[in-house]
């Protein structure tokens, strides 16, 4: 997985967006990694320090990975971007 943030001024709470390309697999399996992730990042809202906008690409290992997994990998990626507010 790959996590792009850009900072924004004054843009309010962060913004998410998913991308899940083809090489992946099915639709079905596609949609079922943009689900997780989605959960992911909402359930993590509170914790992300505001004015940025965020981009998650999955890879083809996210299509056997299970929820904690990603959970794991966006978490260490939100670290190391330093988006998790202190």
């Amino acid at each position: 997985m790959t996590l792009s943030v850009l900072a924004m001024k004054n843009a309010g709470p962060c913004r998410a967006g998913f991308i899940t390309t083809r090489a992946i697999g099915s639709a079905t399996i596609r949609n079922r990694i943009r689900r997780c992730l989605r959960e992911i990042v909402r359930k993590h809202q509170y914790d992300l320090r505001e004015d940025f906008w965020i981009v998650l690409i999955a890879g083809r290992d996210a299509a056997s990975a299970s929820y904690r997994a990603l959970e794991d990998e966006w978490l260490r990626l939100a670290k190391r971007a330093s988006i998790l507010a202190p």
